[in-house]
């Protein structure tokens, strides 16, 4: 918990201080283990960059670390990360709904928008969006009752011959709009059925059969894309 001398919740946070909460929620809303080299990893940068700013964050009261060097969030700290990571993903409805901008392109744009998201103004956003649930790559919305992950599993994981359901793709994935617009040309979209034709370790590959094509991914771009078991 924060101390009476650390930072308030109504204090104004930087865009750099916002990066690394953003960051920290999406790894854990991910369902991984929130650990600094992780962390790093996702923000790509280096190990002590991330070091020193965990050591700002914990100062002004936004995370703790566990006895297990696990990233925790304060009661602060998760506002605000839920506050600056609704505003992303309700920006990327923004760019896609309205605008027409291809979803594997939003990302980065969204980043921008976020950090100039008014309160009011996003309560307006939300309403004349029709109160999204997820982002245009599935994530959920934070305050929209979404979905969770306690249900399905990283398609890396999957088996040959299993069907599933494509629920999302995740943050780390959304920073490569290459890989994400390879995934719009070949139909591994949310919503996709999507069979497991063949995995292959050896050469970190996966085979995929979406409708009636062939496609395949690394292993590591299938550990960004989290799915459900068909039905």
């Amino acid at each position: 918990m924060a101390s009476d001398n650390q930072a308030s919740p109504t204090r104004p946070t930087t865009a750099g201080i916002e990066r690394y909460l953003e960051a920290i929620y999406a790894l854990g809303d991910e369902g991984r283990e929130v650990i600094a080299a992780r962390l790093a990893e996702h923000l790509g940068v280096a190990a002590p960059t991330v070091t020193e700013a965990l050591r700002r964050l914990v100062k002004d009261g936004y995370v703790s670390l566990n006895r297990r060097r696990e990233i925790e969030f304060t009661p602060m700290g998760q506002a605000v990360a839920e506050r600056i990571v609704r505003r992303h993903r309700l920006s990327e409805r923004l760019l896609t709904d309205l605008l027409g901008v291809p979803w594997y392109d939003v990302h980065e744009e969204a980043s921008r928008l976020e950090h100039a998201i008014s309160p009011s103004v996003e309560a307006k956003l939300a309403a004349l969006l029709g109160e999204p649930a997820t982002c245009p790559h599935g994530n959920p919305i934070p305050g929209s009752g979404s979905p969770n992950l306690e249900t399905g599993h990283y398609l890396d994981v999957a088996a040959e011959g299993e069907e599933v359901v494509v629920e999302r793709i995740t943050e780390q994935a959304e920073q490569d709009s290459r890989l994400l617009e390879y995934f719009h040309r070949n139909g591994i979209v949310p919503g996709a059925l999507v069979r497991v034709a063949r995995v292959e370790p050896s050469v970190g590959a996966i085979e995929l059969r979406v409708g009636e094509q062939t496609v395949s991914i690394s292993l590591q771009a299938a550990n960004w894309i989290f799915v459900q078991p068909a039905p």
